[in-house]
């Protein structure tokens, strides 16, 4: 049975653009109520999915790794600090008049790293171990770097409850982390399988319900017209933005490892859009959430192509020295 779910769970994975993309074309299609039970329910949901994806690394690798943090500590100040600024920058060039929409680009662009891509990371042939703690130290550390960047750029125009929002990030991800990372350490990994194969699996079935309630609640914000057009291109132009950020970044290591290179590539250019819409649908009126929402049309499919890219541009290499 378990290798059933781990096959499952592996396929979803190859697959996770398609689960997005068929939740958001449900939720404008076939959209759910906005009631506060389905709130409920995307919360409980993405709070089992950090749940799953902290049970493979311990407290203790998380602490060890903490004692060499500078290549983190750069990728984290290129996530949360240079590409918020440039998003909400971008912002302010295309829409002067749009506060909404700016704070939209403004979170989709400060929100963790994106859990996928350790997975990218891997298929790419980055350092898989660095995409992870980064993933999990950003995970952690998001309940008060979010806020706090919101608050110093927005703050001044748009009233936002930062406790309210600071206690929603702790139930949706800095305590599931902790939680996993604890189990982890108390079960000896022994869970891991669980993680990689049931576990998993009913996470990338709660990625669907995450998108699929988020999508329902932004569809009657969604006029499709020249202006959508247009908001989409300014996305795209973010999206390519956070990647390519991540890849001139990485050009500061001591040496330029490819294995850094391509982690940073996907670190600072993928985002937990999930959370993202989870937060702008909870916490601010629900025109912030569209430039998180169409993002996700974009992330997997260049994530795609860049991994193709990084793969031809190996092999070329490889017969030229050759």
């Amino acid at each position: 049975m378990l290798q059933k779910f781990s096959g499952w769970n592996k396929w979803l994975g190859q697959k996770i653009f398609f689960v997005v993309l068929f939740a958001l074309l449900f939720g404008f299609v076939l959209p759910l109520p906005a009631t506060k039970f389905w709130g409920l329910v995307a919360t409980l949901s993405f709070a089992y999915m950090t749940f799953v994806t902290s049970l493979e690394t311990g407290l203790k690798e998380f602490f060890t790794t903490l004692s060499r943090p500078w290549v983190n500590i750069w990728m984290l100040l290129l996530i949360h600090v240079a590409m918020p600024l440039l998003a909400f920058c971008i912002g302010i060039l295309f829409y002067p008049e749009n506060e909404y929409l700016r704070l939209g680009f403004l979170i989709g662009a400060a929100i963790p790293v994106g859990v996928t891509s350790v997975l990218w990371t891997s298929m790419a042939g980055g350092d898989v171990p660095l995409s992870m703690v980064a993933v999990t130290i950003d995970t952690l550390i998001c309940p008060i770097l979010l806020p706090l960047f919101i608050l110093l750029v927005a703050g001044s125009t748009i009233h936002i409850d930062i406790s309210h929002l600071l206690l929603g990030l702790l139930w949706m991800i800095t305590l599931p982390s902790l939680l996993g990372m604890l189990t982890h350490d108390l079960t000896k990994g022994s869970l891991d399988k669980y993680a990689q194969s049931i576990g998993g699996f009913f996470s990338k079935i709660a990625i669907f319900v995450v998108v699929y309630i988020n999508a329902s609640a932004i569809e009657p914000e969604i006029h499709w017209n020249h202006s959508i057009i247009k908001l989409l291109l300014v996305i795209l132009i973010i999206s390519i933005s956070g990647y390519s950020l991540g890849f001139l970044g990485s050009y500061v290591l001591k040496g330029n490892q490819r294995d850094k290179m391509v982690s940073m590539i996907y670190g600072v250019g993928m985002r937990n859009n999930s959370l993202g819409l989870v937060l702008a649908l909870t916490y601010f009126p629900a025109s912030v959430a569209m430039p998180v929402t169409l993002a996700m049309l974009y992330q997997q499919p260049l994530a795609a192509l860049i991994s193709y890219f990084l793969k031809r541009t190996e092999r070329c290499q490889q017969e030229n020295h050759s």
